[in-house]
């Protein structure tokens, strides 16, 4: 439920706090006194564009704040979009001067398209204009399956599966002679790397035994004339250590100074010690081996032959035979036509019993909604009219079931019901448009608030051509609709006004050179008044025939009841 609403410079709105309360609540005013302004700003806040125009001239930016009760619905949905979830619910939309906006969910920055899931599950508006989307297949489809209850987006998402799982059998089909040639060159140039059998880390190591075996005999005259240098002759490394050290030791007492050379002198002796032994041993062990030289060669030249057929470096042949035994499977499981035609069946199957399920539920809607539209046609200056949803069987699946839907209507005892869009009276087809909405408005405001069901419907001059006794059901029919959900509606009707719980009138004054628009709460002789008004003045007739309006709206009205049941 909507509770409050803060404008600031909006339109031709300077400031303005209004409270809200549940029940009917209407907005009158003189014509172009801005009632609408306050549907625009509850839209804006709702995510609707943004455009320079809302900002009132003169003024940086315009600001529209709106609380609500939130509804247990939105919980899940503001937890996974990091929103604090709070006792209310805060929106809040800030416009500058160049059109742009930012946007805010309970102070925390929030996108349009944030701000209009949000508006799913609060507001529902009718503009005067809402017969024109009772003309549109889908509206009135979606329309009927919201009474049904029905969800379209599984079926739809199955219908989906179904067309993507038919369209990869049919691909699969038309492809099956590429994809076996395909599949026959994959399968010869894997069988060409599988007879050589690389090893993923072979190459490295092919490299450093052959690079080590055709240097043997270098290697080898090395490390002999090294090991000679360090511990074989008169003149080698270690024994000219030993003599330091032994020059050394004999005087090292006589100043500490020497101690530390001795130190190092003595662990570079014990390096050269280990060099040497290192040598010693590497010569006993290695070897030159020209068979084994010989088979590095040939197993180097297949690894390079290979490479050279598949223009590839020759470490990457692994890789290359891991990518190419992929694709053959990809290939294989895409040329699988028992498990593609299997894929289809069961996408079908899926499709058909959400179809069947969709189907059972608009049967059992479409005449429980066109028995309370009738009834609710009675009241609105269409007597004997007849009022029926049609289930049109489609030739083909489609992505929202077996079967569209119609809106058939008859305008008078007697005549056969025709589609709506063939209704040629604007007067006819905006009664019926407020017919179907106050009905289908009545069983939503049945459960709890969600995003098919919003627990404020508003109401934007959508009794517009209507007048006399017609007029007085239109507000009875608002007023019971008011026990269920939130209503508030823009009138120009007194009779409407009269029914209302909660009365706002809006007033447009100039202040300071510039036209400003008011909104205020009336009750009591102010709203007599205001009624009074609407009748056509504020005579003492009019004013009587206020009061007495005023009166019997206060009545209960079982007609009104019985036909939003």
């Amino acid at each position: 439920m909507l509770k409050h609403l803060t404008l600031k410079d909006f339109v031709i709105v300077s400031h303005l706090e209004l409270a809200f309360h549940a029940g009917f609540s209407v907005l009158t005013g003189e014509t172009g006194a801005g009632k609408s302004i306050l549907i625009d700003a509850l839209q804006l806040v709702l995510g609707a564009r943004a455009e320079s125009q809302w900002v009132r001239e003169g003024a940086a930016r315009a600001e529209v704040t709106a609380e609500f009760d939130p509804p247990p619905s939105l919980a899940a949905w503001l937890d996974e979009a990091g929103f604090a979830a709070e006792d209310t619910l805060l929106l809040r939309r800030i416009v500058d001067s160049q059109g742009k906006s930012r946007g805010f969910i309970n102070g925390s920055a929030a996108t349009a398209a944030q701000l209009r899931e949000v508006a799913d599950h609060l507001v529902d508006i009718h503009g005067q204009h809402a017969w024109q989307g009772l003309t549109r297949p889908a509206a009135v489809r979606a329309l009927l399956d919201e009474q049904a209850g029905v969800d379209p987006r599984p079926l739809a998402q199955a219908h989906a599966d179904w067309k993507t799982a038919t369209e990869a059998l049919a691909a699969a089909r038309a492809l099956e002679g590429e994809r076996a040639s395909e599949r026959e060159r994959l399968q010869w140039q894997i069988g060409e790397i599988d007879r050589l059998a690389p090893g993923a880390e072979e190459w490295p190591e092919l490299n450093a035994e052959h690079q080590r075996l055709s240097h043997g005999q270098a290697l080898m005259d090395a490390a002999a004339q090294a090991a000679q240098c360090l511990d074989e002759d008169e003149t080698s490394a270690s024994r000219q250590l030993s003599r330091a050290l032994s020059g050394l030791e004999a005087v090292a007492d006589f100043d500490p100074r020497i101690q530390p050379v001795l130190e190092a002198l003595q662990g570079a002796q014990a390096q050269v010690d280990d060099a040497s032994r290192s040598l010693n041993t590497y010569l006993a062990r290695a070897e030159l081996d020209p068979d084994r030289l010989a088979e590095l060669d040939a197993r180097l030249s297949a690894w390079m032959g290979l490479a050279r057929r598949f223009r590839r470096p020759p470490e990457e042949l692994p890789a290359l035979r891991a990518e190419w035994q992929a694709t053959l499977a990809l290939l294989d499981a895409a040329s699988d036509m028992d498990a593609l035609s299997g894929a289809v069946a069961q996408a079908e199957a899926q499709w058909r019993r959400l179809a069947e399920q969709s189907s059972r539920a608009r049967q059992k809607a479409a005449p429980d909604l066109s028995k309370r539209v009738s009834a609710a046609m009675q009241l609105l200056g269409m007597a004997g009219g007849r009022f029926e949803v049609a289930l049109l069987p489609q030739d083909a699946p489609q992505s929202f079931g077996l079967e569209g839907v119609e809106f058939l209507v008859a305008g008078h005892a007697g005549s056969a019901p025709r589609p709506l869009a063939k209704v040629a009276s604007g007067g006819e087809l905006s009664r019926l448009a407020l017919a179907i909405a106050v009905t289908t408005a009545q069983q939503r405001g049945r459960g709890p608030a969600t995003a098919l069901n919003p627990g404020t419907l508003i109401f934007d001059e959508i009794d517009s051509g209507v007048g006399g006794t017609v007029a007085d059901a239109v507000g009875r029919l608002m007023k019971q609709l008011g026990q269920s959900v939130q209503v508030l509606s823009v009138t120009h009707l007194p009779q409407v006004a009269a029914c209302a719980d909660h009365h706002f009138v809006v007033a447009k004054a100039t202040r300071q050179g510039q036209t400003q628009s008011q909104v205020s709460p009336v009750e009591g002789e102010a709203r007599v008044a205001e009624v009074a008004r609407m009748l056509g003045g504020a005579s003492g007739t009019s004013l009587a025939h206020a009061q007495q309006l005023i009166q019997q709206a206060a009545q209960p009205d079982a007609r009104a009841a019985k036909a939003t049941r």
